[in-house]
């Protein structure tokens, strides 16, 4: 069996007296599309900041392609090809859509060669008709398809969504959700933190719970849904 693109083995971390990752362990193929769902307080985001060096764990292993990660500053984890994209949207706000993705291709490249690289991110997105247009002056759902043009122009291996669909509506949602599967069959690889779960069951190959900063499920949206905890601990609540 192949190695795994992206191994978190026991990752745990503590703010002061809040444990708010708990011996988190998970694997991503390369090529998967995993969802990372749990109620507000579970951990989500602290793991994704987590993986991308914003936080350093107080114990555990991050290895993407086998490289350790752990220690690492977020520009060079960006570097060896993991990103995420933040919850709310931060761009350069009197910045061109072109010139906010391409300081995302400024990682590995000169100036040029990042604004060229921009436009073709921008065309896989399907906005390249926007490339002039101030960010200021963006829509949500605009916003969001830059958001990810811009984590694409770092040349990615693991994308890391953090809550990119929270402010679509359902229209803009599925053609967010069909812009996903197109950049999954273009060979990138995906992990997504998303409380809409129309979105993530008809997603995602794989689903992994956190509760508490625990992970007390993983497995196929089917398997997911139907387990006793999950419904206990999210699925039957408000937040689904």
């Amino acid at each position: 069996m192949s190695q795994p693109l992206l191994q978190v083995s026991d990752i745990s971390k503590r703010f002061g007296g809040l444990r708010a990752l708990s011996g988190v362990s998970l694997t991503v193929a390369a090529g998967e599309i995993v969802g990372l769902i749990g109620p507000n307080g579970a951990g989500k985001t602290t793991l994704f900041s987590t993986l991308v060096g914003l936080h350093r764990p107080d114990s555990g292993a991050i290895r993407l392609n086998g490289k350790d990660l752990v220690g690492l500053k977020p520009h060079r984890i960006a570097a060896a090809g993991m990103v995420k994209t933040f919850q709310n949207v931060a761009l350069f706000l009197d910045f061109s859509v072109l010139d906010n993705v391409l300081t995302g291709g400024l990682l590995h490249l000169s100036v040029t060669e990042a604004r060229d690289l921009a436009r073709r991110c921008l065309e896989q997105v399907g906005i390249a008709g926007i490339a002039d247009k101030l960010a200021r002056d963006l829509s949500f759902p605009e916003r969001a398809r830059v958001e990810v043009a811009r984590a694409l122009c770092t040349q990615p291996k693991v994308l890391l969504l953090d809550e990119a669909m929270a402010a679509l509506n359902h229209v803009e949602m599925d053609a967010f959700i069909a812009l996903l599967r197109q950049l999954r069959g273009e060979g990138l690889t995906l992990v997504i933190v998303e409380h809409h779960m129309r979105a993530i069951m008809s997603l995602c190959d794989r689903i992994v719970v956190l509760n508490f900063g625990q992970l007390i499920a993983t497995g196929t949206p089917a398997e997911v849904s139907r387990d006793p905890a999950v419904i206990q601990a999210y699925l039957g609540s408000s937040a689904a």
